[in-house]
């Protein structure tokens, strides 16, 4: 489903099934998606449906169990901890110089991103953030698995990460393993998802009036394609008692998708407008799910702001813009919602 942004000349292209939600369901509030599920995009619908329960492990996008062994609250709620002091520390530090970004994104982003955060981990550690690695789980466990077996393996109290530190000191082949599994879970998504988010933004909508803070933009992009795209929510039987609409054997998919795009919630709600943020909170706007639902946000929330923002302040500081013969670029039908190959190059 092309979607132009006429003053820049440019088309997002959704894949089929993406632009087939928009087509069929954008305004519905719970509509049948397949015979066993049943989607909702009403800000009311999604807002009962979400607060009715806390997500099970699998349904979590991030901690869900790792090869076979739960992880549980209370672990994964430590290792956000430790990537987050990572992060904080990361900011903490001189802003970079001269670094390019020039090139193909979300690529680049999520290479500089790795460096930034993770770059004094070691190699078998920091090669978990390829994104090669989400081609299929096979590969991933494969590239785990040499890592957990070869010699030299990192030692605590090492020049590491916090969250290297916390795989230092796994002993044995098998905790080498799962403690590699969780570095990937947690580092992972933050590079991706900002890489991504920073991204959309660039492509939605660059170049930006100087005055347009980087809260504005990183909120509209996150509006217009949200990088979690659907809240997945199997059959319970809470859902039906909340809407007829459901039935009892009925998964239930909540699509921001939808929610954000819905022209009975935003004034043109197909165009990039960051201005429309002076006004909002995104903590109350109706229908609004970037980071969840406000009963369980994403552990990742307090991470994605400020890293966006940097990463896009470097990007504008560079005079670096869209390549102006690129006027198309796509959005596949991924796990994490995005334009994938978007090129930066030097203003002139």
């Amino acid at each position: 489903m092309p979607l132009s942004s006429e003053p820049r000349a440019r088309t997002t292209v959704l894949a089929p099934r993406l632009a087939a939600l928009l087509r069929d369901h954008l305004g519905q509030d719970v509509f049948r998606l397949e015979p066993d599920t049943v989607g909702v995009a009403g800000p009311e619908a999604a807002d009962r449906i979400l607060a009715a329960r806390r997500a099970t492990e699998t349904e979590r996008p991030t901690f869900k169990p790792l090869h076979g062994r739960s992880i549980s609250r209370t672990e994964a709620s430590a290792v956000t901890r430790t990537i987050g002091g990572d992060v904080r520390d990361a900011l903490a530090r001189p802003r970079p110089k001269d670094v390019d970004l020039s090139g193909v994104w979300p690529l680049t982003g999520h290479l500089f991103l790795r460096d930034l955060i993770l770059g004094r981990d070691p190699y078998r550690l920091r090669m978990l953030m390829s994104r090669n690695l989400e081609l299929t789980t096979w590969l991933t466990w494969s590239v785990i698995g040499v890592g957990a077996a070869l010699p030299g393996w990192p030692r605590p109290g090492g020049d590491l990460t916090a969250l290297g530190e916390r795989a230092a000191g796994a002993v044995g082949y098998q905790q080498r393993r799962y403690a590699m599994g969780m570095y990937r879970r947690a580092a992972a998504p933050v590079c991706f998802t900002i890489s991504t988010l920073v991204a959309n933004a660039l492509w939605l909508g660059a170049p930006f009036a100087a005055g347009v803070s980087n809260r504005n933009i990183i909120l509209e992009s996150l509006r217009l394609l949200p990088p979690s795209w659907n809240i997945l929510r199997n059959a319970s039987p809470e859902y039906p008692a909340l809407d007829a609409r459901i039935g009892a054997d009925d998964d239930v998919l909540v699509l921001p998708l939808l929610s954000h795009r819905d022209p009975a919630l935003w004034d043109e709600p197909d165009a990039f407008r960051p201005e429309r943020w002076d006004t909002l909170d995104p903590d109350t706007a109706p229908g609004y799910l970037p980071f969840g639902h406000s009963s369980e946000r994403c552990w990742g929330r307090h991470m994605v702001m400020p890293l966006a923002e940097l990463l896009l302040d470097l990007v504008r500081d560079a005079g670096l813009v869209v390549d102006p013969a690129q006027h198309t670029a796509r959005v596949p039908l991924l796990g994490l919602l995005g334009v994938s190959d978007v090129r930066l190059v030097k203003a002139g």
